[in-house]
């Protein structure tokens, strides 16, 4: 490992033990136990490189935005820890067209928000597997729009559970894990959570598997968690400011 490399880590290390720092103080806060919320590291237009000082840090989990880069990190960090099993998540919006690709790398897609997308990653899912390109089922979180804007992705929470049934309803190679939101520019965080929670209560209800919730960021794990989040994506808390990328 080079010099630069080991600052890297030693940076990326005092990120982590502060992040879980925050997780821990939150689940305290709200009577819970720290072990039930998982930290997802968001590594969007962040290296493969700090993916992988991330593995050597314990951390197995990676989330990306875009099908593009993802496949080509996913590839990267398995040459540079091909001991490592590093899971993948997709969060970002996913267009149809994308879906046979993102099912041969994506242990879990977070954003899933229609029922024409859910149809289009069955038959991805099931085509990666009969290709031998996947050997465990693709968990799926429902994303559920907090405010009804379409333009921002989501499901608008009065449809939420009949989109969770269309997951359900599925071939296996699908798998229902669960509820996924990001606050709205704009929304009190707290109201925000408090919804969620509600909504994510009541889908539970007739899918009592479906136990994650993914909600929270760097800004406002707090109030996630004390909303009953599971899973907090944290990208600037732990990585640092995301670097300026060309399009």
């Amino acid at each position: 490992m080079t010099g630069q490399e080991q600052g890297r880590r030693d940076e990326l290390a005092v990120a982590l033990a502060r992040v879980r720092g925050r997780i821990a103080a939150a689940c305290a806060a709200a009577g819970r136990d720290a072990a039930q919320v998982r930290l997802l590291p968001v590594t969007k237009t962040f290296p493969a490189r700090d993916v992988s000082l991330l593995v050597d840090l314990g951390l197995l989990d990676a989330a990306e935005a875009r099908d593009s880069e993802a496949a080509t990190k996913a590839a990267e960090v398995a040459s540079l820890r091909p001991v490592a099993a590093v899971r993948w998540h997709m969060v970002g919006r996913l267009q149809r067209n994308k879906c046979r690709s993102v099912a041969r790398w994506a242990a879990q897609v977070q954003s899933v928000d229609s029922q024409r997308l859910v149809e289009a990653l069955d038959r991805a899912a099931r085509s990666a597997t009969d290709a031998g390109q996947r050997q465990a089922t693709l968990g799926v979180l429902v994303q559920a729009s907090l405010d009804g804007d379409p333009s921002r992705g989501g499901c608008p929470l009065p449809e939420l559970e009949a989109l969770a049934d269309r997951v359900a309803a599925a071939s296996p190679q699908l798998r229902l894990e669960g509820v996924m939101a990001v606050v709205p520019l704009g929304m009190d965080p707290g109201v925000a959570f408090a919804q969620l929670d509600a909504a994510t209560q009541r889908l539970r209800r007739s899918h009592p598997d479906a136990v994650e919730l993914s909600a929270g960021m760097s800004g406002d794990l707090e109030q996630a968690i004390a909303h009953g989040s599971t899973c907090v994506r944290v990208g600037t808390a732990l990585l640092g400011d995301r670097p300026l990328i060309s399009r």
